[in-house]
């Protein structure tokens, strides 16, 4: 009841009372000044009735106390040096580590051993490491390193031993037991070794001939090879070498195999190719020895190794031996290995002659393979005209994947300024040359009478009327025949630049006084500047055009191919002309009732053949007829006419007008 309850609170207080504040191992408060006159036996006395009041006050009442009163007292007997009495309360207590760690404290590692594998097994590594940390304090290395090898603590004595400046030792339990820590270790040694210089390097070599005299071959090569000395390359391949030589002749072929990948590197680094390769052949590492003869660039040794050792390697060692070349910049050489490469390095290198010329002793293929990306390049650098003069030179294969090269050299040309002149002659004669040779080949190609073909005929009618024209403008008498072939480009406007045809059409007929047709022309110019500027040809009038062959839908041109001082001049021409009553806004017509440079006749709907020499067309009845070739494309002309034509165009005096008329006569022969 409530009397039980207070009794029991009562007990408590008083045994915390007793246990509390400790001094000297006492179990309750004492009073100093009483205490101090005990003799010391009194005073042990005293102090033990204490704890046995305590422990018999525990029993009656708080038995669950007994556990902290046997602690504190066997606090109070270590305190007194009673190590055996203490440790028997420590064990009663169910503290049994704290006996282990009190005679640990005290050395006594036979007793700590005792306790620990009697009552407390997990203590057993403290005492071993304990008596281990003793040992090495002590210098019983030995002694030190089995007690860890026993706690399979062996990552204390690695750093006892690497404390101790013991790095051999450190090394060789590391790699025995530890091997995923040896590189990390090995890594610190050779930068305290680094930290010492020489001194650090001499102790090395020292250690490994030690080793080796011991006939522990294999930590001397692990000794030798940690050797590092950068600005002594004769040190550095003496120790790789004996390491090497050592490994072959006692450490058998898989462990000589990795030393010699660890050194043959190291002595190729240091320019010993040879001697890299001989300790690779020694081992049959073949691939190893090519690779080293190759490093060196000693090729010849290369190739006869793979040839007489291992053939499968010749192609290898031929790929290295081109990339080498390559890298070297030695074209010529690598010419005779692999001409292809060679001709790819001249490209990548801009060498284009030499490229051409060496490609011109392979066949045609691989010659208009590389004229096609020369002529490729020269397009890109705004070359055009050096592309004509290559394709000029080498002939014009009619292969599908250059018809786009010949389509971007004719665009570029026609849409050109400045080429509405006697000088230009030359790049328009060599414009037609390249279109005539490529529809000469299109017609014996299995892409003869294709659209592609119809195509690039019309591009070559085109050029070789830009071509005469010029050759006409370097006379004068010759005007009215210039004048024609511009009027009739105007047929073409559908692959030539509407505007600039037009100009230049226009600006021709006003020359030699065709009023008439120069205002229509010019008017049809203006119109088309303004589409341009408007970016749509839709507000384009064409009555003027009705019934003639000058195409109505013609691509927008994407710029102005005139300048704006001559647009502003003919604008006020047109202008001061249109207010002219005597100017008469028709094209003229012929006896067809066609206008007249049409080819096609309104009433009848036939297509007339165009003169080669004015492009207009030619009227049938004059005369006998012959057979005129144009890229292999039969059109039948007046012989009279065309003799007429061609006298009128002799002129001695001009080698353009000769060098056109000898064109026009070898078509139409």
């Amino acid at each position: 009841g409530p009397s039980a309850t207070c009794q029991q609170g009562s007990l408590h207080g008083l045994f915390g009372a007793l246990i509390q504040p400790r001094v000297c191992g006492a179990p309750f408060p004492i009073c100093w000044s009483q205490v101090m006159l005990f003799p010391s036996c009194h005073f042990l006395y005293f102090i033990c009735s204490m704890f046995d009041f305590a422990f018999e006050l525990a029993r009656l009442s708080l038995k669950q106390k007994l556990p902290e009163i046997h602690f504190k007292y066997g606090s109070f007997l270590e305190d007194e040096g009673k190590f055996e009495e203490a440790e028997v309360e420590f064990v009663k207590a169910g503290k049994p580590k704290e006996a282990v760690l009190m005679y640990a404290h005290a050395q006594n590692w036979a007793a700590a051993q005792r306790v620990a594998e009697a009552h407390d097994p997990d203590s057993v590594l403290i005492v071993l490491v304990g008596q281990a940390d003793a040992a090495f304090k002590q210098k019983e290395f030995s002694k030190a390193e089995a007690l860890l090898l026993r706690a399979q603590r062996l990552d204390l004595a690695v750093k006892h031993y690497k404390e101790a400046g013991m790095w051999a030792d450190a090394l060789r339990v590391c790699k025995e037991y530890l091997p995923g820590d040896l590189e990390a270790l090995q890594e610190a040694y050779e930068r305290e070794a680094a930290k010492k210089g020489p001194r650090g390097i001499e102790g090395i070599l020292e250690q490994a001939r030690e080793w080796e005299q011991a006939g522990e071959y294999s930590r001397a090569v692990d000794c030798y090879l940690k050797v590092r000395d950068p600005g002594n390359n004769t040190r550095m391949e003496k120790c790789w070498m004996k390491a090497a030589e050592l490994s072959i002749k006692f450490l058998g072929q898989p462990r000589s195999i990795e030393v010699m990948r660890t050194v043959g590197p190291q002595l190729v680094s240091i320019g010993k190719f040879n001697v890299a390769a001989e300790l690779y052949l020694n081992l049959d590492m073949i691939k190893e020895a090519i690779d080293a003869f190759m490093e060196g660039e000693e090729w010849n040794k290369a190739k006869r190794v793979a040839k007489e050792l291992d053939p499968r390697y010749e192609e290898y060692v031929d790929q290295h031996y081109k990339e080498y070349l390559k890298d070297q910049g030695k074209v010529d050489s690598l010419v005779g290995v692999d001409v292809m490469a060679a001709l790819d390095m001249y490209v990548e290198r801009e060498q284009w002659e030499k490229c051409l010329e060496t490609a011109a002793k392979q066949n045609y293929k691989v010659l208009h393979k590389y004229v096609a990306l020369y002529a490729t390049h020269l397009i890109q650098e705004g070359s055009w005209d050096k592309a004509v003069a290559l394709y000029v030179q080498h002939g014009t294969p009619a292969n599908s994947q250059n018809f786009n090269i010949y389509k971007r050299l004719f665009v570029e040309m026609v849409n050109v300024a400045g080429m509405n002149n006697a000088e230009a002659y030359s790049s328009w004669a060599d414009l037609r040359d390249l279109l005539f040779n490529l529809c000469e080949n299109l017609v014996k190609s299995s892409d003869a009478n294709t659209p592609a073909h119809e195509e690039f005929e019309t591009m070559l009618l085109v050029s070789h009327y830009y071509a005469t024209r010029a050759a006409a403008q370097s006379i004068k008498q010759l005007d009215t025949v210039a004048a024609k072939l511009s009027i009739s480009l105007l047929r073409h406007t559908d692959i030539i630049p509407a505007d600039k045809a037009f100009y230049e059409a226009g600006t021709a007929a006003k020359e030699v006084g065709w009023e008439n047709m120069a205002f229509i022309f010019l008017n049809r110019f203006l119109d088309l500047t303004d589409a341009i500027e408007e970016g749509s040809l839709y507000a384009l009038d064409h009555s003027d055009f009705q019934y003639t062959d000058i195409p109505y839908e013609v691509p927008l041109p994407a710029k102005q191919h005139v300048a704006e001082e001559q647009r502003e001049e003919i604008r006020d021409w047109v202008l001061t002309m249109s207010m002219d009553q005597r100017l008469e806004q028709v094209l003229p017509r012929d006896e067809r009732d066609t206008y007249e440079a049409s080819l096609v006749a309104v009433s009848t709907g036939v297509r007339s053949l165009p003169c080669l020499i004015t492009g207009e067309e030619r009227a049938e009845g004059l005369g006998a007829e012959t057979k005129l070739r144009v890229a292999g494309r039969v059109a039948l002309e007046q012989k009279p006419v065309l003799e007429r034509a061609l006298s009128a165009f002799d002129h001695p005096a001009d080698e353009l007008v000769l060098e056109a008329q000898n064109y026009i006569s070898e078509v139409s022969a």
